[in-house]
């Protein structure tokens, strides 16, 4: 498997691709990532890739697996990715 891309070469290669500037590359970029920020708390959707959705989690029992000992887990808000369907067929084809 190969590795993944890092934040520098992703902004090199879409510069490349549409012709802009890097540093017009890299203020989009960190732009689209303070509004996913923002607006995760409404759901933020990236057509074609997914959407981050804001999840709460109910209070619930479970099991230390060091110990086995029960214990009570407190409720919680998380972030959750769903990933779009166009995104699934072209990875998965």
């Amino acid at each position: 498997m190969a590795k993944a891309l890092t934040k520098l070469q992703i902004i090199s290669t879409l510069a490349e691709k549409n012709h802009l500037k890097k540093s017009v590359v890299k203020k989009l970029l960190e732009g689209l990532v303070l509004l996913a920020y923002e607006e995760a708390k409404n759901s933020f959707t990236i057509p074609g890739l997914g959407k981050l959705v804001l999840v709460e989690r109910k209070a619930r029992m479970a099991r230390n697996p060091r110990t086995g000992e029960m214990v009570q887990v407190p409720a919680k808000k998380v972030v959750k990715f769903k990933v779009a369907k166009a995104c699934k067929d072209a990875i998965l084809k």
